[in-house]
């Protein structure tokens, strides 16, 4: 199983480890596009800070992000699940699994970033700040910069098993599932039940649960369809509608009486 999850903007300090190592990161097949994003992205917010907080959408208060971004290549990395942080981070509870949970984490979690493309939770990254929405003055838009990479890589990363994609609309354009893998990729709504509105806190909490309870229970369905009786055996409450097409990914809503 293959999960995707969307970063964090919130991140925690990049620590004393040894600088990052771009060749050291999964995915090698990304490995040239995360270096043109890096260079591109520490030029700019070294040469010119008010340029650089413009591009990276940066209120007055973050400007120490710019900072941050310009030292990228010697700044300590830690492995990217202690680095990202936030509701869904929080929810998740990365650090307080139990040994075997964190090896599917291992192996299941894949993070995508504007930055890095994506990364395992065992990745060491910097702390950094780079979102999917950015539009980079030499890269251009990074959605766009990353599909052909995407696209070359992660079917080979999916395997042969489910995908569950819980990511935000941004990071979903940088790769969308196609084929016979998108026929089994299932794409994760929360709702709160009695508006049937997507609530943004409640959406990430309940999506960090959702992850957990399946880290912990060692499900590991195939397919859409056993994902939902995966889901519904561990107490949640899920209406599944399977593609209409050949090629399309299944659509579940997880509905949540509470927000909270």
């Amino acid at each position: 199983m293959l999960v995707l999850l969307p970063p964090s903007e919130g991140k925690a300090a990049s620590g004393r480890g040894a600088p990052l190592k771009p060749e050291s990161l999964s995915l090698p097949g990304l490995t040239g596009a995360r270096l043109a994003v890096l260079e591109e992205l520490v030029e700019l917010c070294s040469a010119d800070e008010e340029k650089a907080r413009e591009v990276l959408g940066l209120s007055e208060g973050l400007r120490g992000e710019v900072a941050k971004n310009a030292g990228l290549r010697t700044a300590g990395a830690r492995p990217a699940g202690q680095i990202y942080t936030g509701v869904l981070y929080d929810a998740l509870g990365l650090a307080s699994l139990d040994a075997a949970a964190k090896r599917r984490a291992a192996s299941w979690l894949l993070v995508f970033s504007g930055l890095w493309g994506a990364v395992r939770v065992t990745d060491r990254i910097p702390s950094y700040r780079c979102s999917m929405g950015v539009r980079l003055p030499g890269l251009g838009a990074l959605g766009t910069h990353w599909r052909a990479p995407m696209a070359a890589v992660l079917p080979e990363a999916a395997g042969d098993g489910l995908v569950l994609d819980l990511r935000s609309a941004a990071y979903a354009a940088a790769w969308k599932p196609k084929g016979e893998v998108a026929a089994r990729t299932a794409a994760v709504r929360v709702l709160h039940a009695p508006t049937r509105k997507v609530v943004s806190h409640f959406n990430k909490a309940t999506k960090g649960r959702i992850v957990r309870s399946l880290l912990t229970a060692g499900a590991a369905p195939a397919h859409p369809a056993e994902l939902v009786e995966a889901l519904r055996d561990l107490g949640y409450v899920v209406e599944a509608q399977a593609p209409g097409k050949a090629g399309a990914a299944w659509s579940l809503d997880v509905l949540v009486d509470e927000v909270h």
